[in-house]
């Protein structure tokens, strides 16, 4: 049999077929992502509700993924030290931001130069946790309820104090924004980290504060703290006799922290798919939403487009309140 005879434009074919199959070789390696471990960089010290969200979904992600997930910690400059990690990492999932939503919406609304834009640089994955607040007082004041609040508040008009954990915070912006509605006058009084303010209002230093249920539980079951409002949309199952906010008649006092998932921008497509594919189905399952009940949380997944335009929905709430509250940095 007579061999065929190759030509010069077949040859031309051939040598493009070849490098055709050279360029899809880089695409069959992606698809087995991820192929070594990967680091979730976490814009809080250990301990605290960012962490624990952290640590949460790393563990059974690292079991869906079959690669370890690790968790570093990056705390600091009201979380800019992790995001700006983040944002110098390659785009290709392995290096992941957990980050709180205060740090994510509220810190680039009072930081100026800050060096990073919290939706041009970065992808959005998934919401992991989602935590309402509760409004908390000293329990030696005459105040049982929120319109009690509001009422000795009003009659009393900067008597009354508010612990934060800092300038800009959730605690200050959901009190900031009570403040707004109620047409209250209460004085901020900004700690240098939630650990400091919960020991003043402890100790009957300051009155009140509007934070996360993880500090507050032991406390407020010992009595040292009375609670008076949920800011969930439902009341939480930790403290089951503490009406929401709407039921208070505060409809609109709707404040949670939400602790959520992003890849530095124009991470690939299929990478953040496999990623929040696998999350959600973590968070469906009855051992991760308990955890998260455990911790006064909810496993609240939002997709990479929920997340998204969530993020974008929260920056522009939260900079009128900012505003009309003149919230700076410190």
């Amino acid at each position: 049999m007579l061999k065929p005879r190759i030509t010069s434009p077949l040859r031309r074919m051939l040598a493009l077929a070849g490098l055709c199959a050279a360029a899809a070789a880089p695409l069959t390696a992606h698809a087995a992502y991820p192929d070594r471990p990967i680091t979730l960089i976490v814009s809080a010290a250990p301990g605290g509700t960012t962490d624990i969200a952290a640590r949460l979904i790393a563990q059974p992600l690292s079991r869906a993924l079959n690669q370890t997930v690790v968790v570093e910690n990056k705390p600091g400059a009201s979380g800019s030290i992790a995001a700006q990690a983040v944002t110098r990492a390659a785009p290709d999932g392995y290096t992941l931001l957990l980050q709180y939503s205060g740090y994510q919406v509220i810190t680039p609304l009072i930081t100026p130069n800050l060096g990073w834009d919290p939706v041009k640089d970065f992808t959005p994955i998934a919401n992991v946790l989602s935590a309402p607040q509760v409004v908390v007082i000293r329990p030696s004041l005459p105040i049982k309820s929120l319109k009690e609040l509001v009422d000795y508040a009003k009659a009393h008009p900067g008597e009354l104090n508010y612990a934060s954990s800092g300038n800009g915070s959730l605690q200050q912006v959901a009190t900031e924004l009570l403040n707004q509605m109620a047409g209250t006058r209460i004085v901020h009084i900004p700690y240098k980290g939630t650990g400091p303010a919960m020991n003043d209002l402890l100790g009957g230093a300051v009155d009140m504060t509007i934070t996360t249920p993880p500090p507050l539980l032991g406390q407020i079951a010992a009595g040292k703290l009375r609670a008076l409002a949920v800011t969930g949309k439902s009341r939480l199952p930790s403290l089951p006799d503490v009406p929401t906010a709407a039921e208070a008649g505060y409809p609109d006092l709707i404040v949670s922290s939400w602790f959520a998932m992003y890849a530095p921008a124009n991470t690939p497509k299929d990478v953040v798919d496999k990623l929040s594919g696998e999350i959600e189905k973590i968070m469906r399952t009855e051992e991760f939403r308990k955890k998260a009940a455990e911790q006064g949380a909810e496993a609240e997944f939002m997709g990479p487009e929920a997340l998204g335009k969530y993020t974008r929905d929260e920056l522009v709430r939260w900079k009128t309140v900012v505003d009309k509250a003149q919230i700076k940095a410190n």
